[in-house]
């Protein structure tokens, strides 16, 4: 009896030792796959306007601050406090400067090696709360080649950090279940969130504690929890207290209700939209995973019971019922939920994976496989049609269009291979896309910032500030001229004519003939925009 429950024991060692071995292969073919797909070409196209040029000026000017200016903890855009967001990711790329210096590349690395590390984090949730692991596999796959995840995932933007601190803290809560000591881990993850986003660290800690509320309440009574909570609460609550004694109630008004707390209940820059704006964004962009997205949204609430249908349930649930209710509406704000729907995605694919052999899958799989397949040939065969076609988009939308159509084959025949062909095709054409310079597509909404700010910057003009007639102000036009460029309409642009000594004007053609402006100096011009000032001769 000794004999065999010690034989017993040796067989359950090796199959332990042999399942973390599989594990760690696993995690580190998701990484270094996720790492190529983050970083391919990550520094050959200009930073986008908004957070992009709004963060990398934060970083360099933080870079360039003198040694023991403090510089690190009061940041500055413009030379102007930044109340915007807490400095941690500024910091990481103010860092990345220092090592590689300034441009778009180590602008955009930290937030995208974040992201990146997501991935296999994802697979370790997924080991944590499925029994299979290829449930597991295809959650991380899913997300992995999730088109915004990548997106904004490579962008040099906060959200890629605070999802990859939030996959921590939810893995900590997991494993926190059977080990204690795990707690800590989820204050400090739930730290570094805030130190991140400021206040998405409260609704990310929200969804932790609703879930720990249904799955498993005694955790919630647990000394080593609140003390895990507090550990991380506290280089937060000192951050916001040397801000308040710097700046006082500046910091309040602007850093906590005006940037931060105020987006819940209003429109902040004009930025609204209806409650289902966010649930457009996912019917968007997130093909062709949302094809099995109803189904998998199905099996989770039939599954309620279990604790991943609970995750599943609250972290997508209450994540989108907040947002959707905020006043202010951005595309990146949708972030956080994408974890939680391929989570959901690979219970289903896993179960579809289990299926014993049919003579094909449902018909709505297949004719939806099909359909993109269509749309992409058509795609293809637009992009390869003019005078100038695009080579790239037309090789893109033909990887996605025989990824869809070899798909659909495979399901109507009832091969289970077929989702081995939708992943490896979906990460062929996102790494064809970032490979290519169609990636950032909203760069094409407006004029090219650099070759403008190569001129601002041949001019070199006495002062900071440069007023233009294009009418939204563009950061990142602020970052490469390293200069505030600020908006104004044709009366105030007059204005500043007439009433300072020696005003320069950032104008396009329209704006130069109506201003009629007197003693004009054409300083340089640029991409049909000019510069000029007074000729004070």
């Amino acid at each position: 009896m000794q004999e065999g429950s010690f034989i017993w024991g040796r067989l359950e060692k090796q199959y332990r030792t042999v399942e973390k071995w599989i594990d760690w292969v696993w995690v580190i073919v998701l990484l270094l796959a996720a790492v190529l797909l983050y970083t391919i070409n990550l520094g050959e196209l200009p930073l986008r306007d908004w957070d992009e040029g709004t963060v990398a000026q934060v970083a360099r000017e933080i870079w360039r601050a003198p040694a023991g200016s403090m510089h690190w903890l009061y940041p500055t855009l413009g030379g102007e406090p930044y109340h915007n967001k807490p400095p941690l990711m500024h910091l990481l790329i103010a860092w990345a400067y220092s090592l590689g210096g300034v441009h778009e590349w180590t602008s955009r690395l930290p937030g995208a090696i974040l992201t990146a590390i997501s991935v296999p984090l994802l697979y370790f949730i997924g080991r944590e709360i499925f029994r299979q692991r290829w449930a597991a596999v295809y959650s991380a796959l899913v997300y992995l080649t999730m088109l915004p995840v990548v997106r904004h995932g490579r962008l040099a933007m906060l959200d890629g950090a605070a999802v990859c601190f939030f996959m921590v803290m939810i893995l900590c809560v997991l494993r926190s279940r059977r080990n204690l000591r795990y707690c800590l881990g989820i204050g400090i993850s739930f730290g570094l969130i805030c130190l991140t986003k400021g206040i998405l660290g409260v609704l990310l800690g929200a969804i932790a504690l609703v879930f720990l509320f249904w799955d498993t309440p005694r955790l919630l009574n647990s000394r080593y929890l609140w003390t895990g909570i507090f550990l991380g609460i506290a280089p937060v609550a000192l951050w916001c207290s040397a801000q308040w004694v710097h700046y006082g109630y500046a910091f309040t008004k602007i850093g906590m209700m005006d940037q931060s707390l105020s987006r819940v209940w209003k429109s902040v820059e004009g930025n609204s939209g209806p409650l289902w704006y966010y649930l457009l964004e996912i019917f968007k962009y997130t093909w062709p995973w949302l094809i099995f997205v109803p189904s998998s949204l199905r099996f989770t609430w039939e599954n309620r019971n279990l604790s991943w249908a609970k995750l599943v349930l609250v972290w997508c649930g209450v994540y989108l019922v907040c947002i959707s209710l905020m006043g202010t509406k951005l595309p990146w704000y949708v972030f956080p939920i994408y974890p939680s729907i391929a989570l959901a995605s690979g219970a289903k694919l896993a179960e579809i994976e289990n299926m014993p052999l049919l003579s094909s899958y449902p018909r709505s799989l297949v004719v939806s496989l099909a359909f993109l397949s269509v749309v992409a040939t058509a795609g293809s065969i637009y992009f390869g049609l003019g005078d100038t076609p695009k080579s790239d988009l037309q090789l893109i939308f033909a990887a996605v269009a025989t990824t869809m159509a070899l798909a659909a084959v495979l399901a109507e025949r009832g091969d289970g291979q077929f989702l081995k062909i939708l992943f490896w095709g979906c990460y062929v054409s996102l790494l064809l896309l970032m490979k290519s310079n169609y990636w950032i597509w909203e760069l094409g909404e407006a004029y090219p910032v650099k070759p403008v700010a190569q001129m601002i910057q041949r001019a070199n003009p006495t002062g900071t500030k440069i007023y233009t007639s294009f009418s939204y102000h563009r950061p990142s036009l602020d970052f490469y001229s390293d200069r505030t460029i600020v908006p104004a309409s044709f009366t105030q642009l007059e204005n500043y004519w007439q009433s300072e000594e020696q005003p320069y004007f950032l104008l396009d053609g329209t704006a130069l003939q109506n201003l009629q402006l007197a003693s004009v100096k054409l300083v340089d011009h640029a991409q049909g925009w000019v510069l000029v000032t007074k000729n004070t001769k």
